[in-house]
């Protein structure tokens, strides 16, 4: 028989589906902001964020709910060498596919935006652009200052303050969006909402303010930890709700079942 909190495990399986999208203060007010950078005479605009903030479902997100209204496009994964990403860009601004072994000519691509100005405003999204070398990033720049090509460039931030940020950004860029980890707020509603969106509403209801807090701490808010240690809490529930259901207590996650999650998932040691 499928126990209950099978359901509930696959909510929190890490996604950047866009039906698994949940809408927080913190996401909404990001959202809004590269929204607004987009309407203004900026050249590039950075999202910077650690990783498991939610990069990369805002961005398609907003690819999604912009591509009706503004030339944009996404490019979710880095390409591996520089001549795929002038291949693609190629595609994007031409319209037409680059004839095989032929290679992009830099400059020639350079002018070609320059007489886009004033025609056509096409905005490209650089997902995990931290993958991008440096002389890269400096082709990227000049692209943009055509003005005809705008460029939403999304980084992690690491501990280091990523030396992109610092060395290739800090005085090209007008506009930065920090995502920043969730608050207990918006983690609370992050769990509770997903697990109502499958209508889950018993086993949202058995999550208690007490057990949020516990897992706030362990994850420190950050989003794919909590996907991973929800998963995890689930998984050992689904254990003994098939196995041993006498010890499972349906109307409160134990703690003890939180402290195994995070146990196995390193948080904590023995």
């Amino acid at each position: 028989m499928k126990s209950r909190y099978e359901s509930a495990k696959n909510v929190f399986i890490d996604s950047i589906d866009l039906d698994d999208y949940i809408e927080l203060d913190s996401s909404l007010t990001a959202y809004r902001q590269l929204e607004h950078s987009i309407n203004k005479p900026l050249k590039m605009i950075l999202l910077f964020g650690r990783p498991g903030t939610g990069k990369s479902i805002l961005l398609n997100r907003l690819q999604e709910k912009l591509k009706q209204q503004r030339e944009i496009h996404y490019f979710d994964t880095p390409a591996v060498n520089e001549k795929e990403f002038f291949y693609k860009l190629f595609k994007v601004l031409t319209k037409k596919s680059l004839p095989q072994n032929t290679e992009v000519n830099f400059s020639a691509l350079v002018n070609y935006c320059k007489k886009l100005r004033g025609k056509r405003e096409i905005i490209i999204i650089l997902d995990e652009a931290q993958m991008y070398g440096a002389e890269m990033m400096e082709k990227i720049r000049l692209l943009s200052d055509s003005r005809a090509v705008k460029f939403i460039v999304s980084l992690h931030k690491t501990d280091d303050e990523d030396l992109i940020a610092k060395e290739h950004f800090q005085s090209r860029i007008w506009e930065v969006v920090e995502l920043k980890n969730a608050t207990l707020k918006d983690q609370t509603a992050y769990i509770h909402k997903k697990l109502l969106k499958k209508n889950l509403f018993e086993i949202a209801n058995s999550i208690k303010e007490k057990h949020m807090k516990l897992i706030h701490k362990f994850t420190r808010g950050n989003y794919r930890e909590c996907n991973k240690i929800m998963y995890t809490i689930f998984e050992i529930c689904e254990y003994y709700d098939k196995n041993e259901p006498t010890k499972v207590n349906y109307e409160q996650i134990p703690k003890k079942v939180i402290e195994m999650a995070a146990l196995k998932l390193g948080y904590i040691d023995v």
